[in-house]
């Protein structure tokens, strides 16, 4: 599901914003960073309020240091969610942005990097974008998964992954609260040959890694500690 806590904090969007610049990967429009020749890709994939979002951009350059080329896709094409659109609530914009179709762009825009001759992808989601990426990890296009805050992501669906996984919640969640996280625990620890790891954060809410306060230090401490999660994954899988 999808809730209040995926619309509060709502960033200020930075169409400029960001080291790399805007160009189409797969009929999309995607925010790029990072070493173009490299052979490992990530692929970051936005919650509802999308690729302009500053702290994601601000994050898919801090992994584009780490020698990743990074691409941010606009999955919702110049219409991320508008809280301040009160004629279209959140559950309505969800019916013109199903996460379906996230994922088959994402396939694209996967199949373009490949193109490009990128040998490996990995991919994070944010709140939406978990849902999109925990398809990628059942189909096999790429070689690592990282769900930060999910939404919409099922027991179901983790029994499905084939991918090696982390899951990244949230203490303090309404959408994937963590007895819903802690059950794709045991799921995965059964899979053979398929790594898996889960890890709830305490005292953060909903959204914590890429929504934050970056004046209050208690609340960068978290969400760095995440994103250095999400890269040390990346690290261990994309070889």
């Amino acid at each position: 599901m999808l809730g209040s806590q995926c619309c509060s904090n709502p960033p200020t969007l930075t169409p400029n914003g960001g080291g790399g610049h805007v160009e189409k990967i797969g009929g999309l429009d995607t925010y790029v960073t990072g070493p173009a020749n490299s052979k490992l890709a990530v692929l970051l994939i936005s919650d509802i309020m999308g690729y302009e979002s500053p702290l994601l951009r601000k994050l898919a350059d801090k992994v584009a240091t780490a020698g990743y080329y990074v691409v941010v896709p606009d999955f919702f094409y110049g219409d991320p969610y508008n809280p301040e659109n009160a004629d279209r609530p959140v559950l309505v914009w969800l019916k013109d942005h199903g996460p379906d179709k996230g994922f088959e762009d994402a396939k694209r825009v996967i199949e373009a990097l490949k193109g490009k001759g990128v040998s490996s992808v990995g991919a994070a989601g944010f709140c939406w974008g978990a849902k999109v990426v925990v398809e990628l990890a059942k189909s096999g296009p790429i070689k690592a998964a990282v769900l930060l805050h999910p939404s919409l992501v099922t027991v179901d669906d983790i029994k499905d992954v084939d991918t090696p996984i982390s899951i990244l919640g949230a203490e303090i969640d309404k959408v994937s609260p963590p007895e819903l996280v802690r059950q794709f625990e045991p799921i995965l620890a059964a899979k053979s040959g398929v790594d898996g790891h889960v890890k709830i954060f305490p005292k953060v809410v909903h959204g914590w890694t890429v929504r934050y306060n970056e004046d209050d230090p208690e609340a960068v401490k978290p969400a760095e500690e995440a994103h250095q999660d999400m890269l040390e994954w990346f690290d261990n899988y994309l070889k």
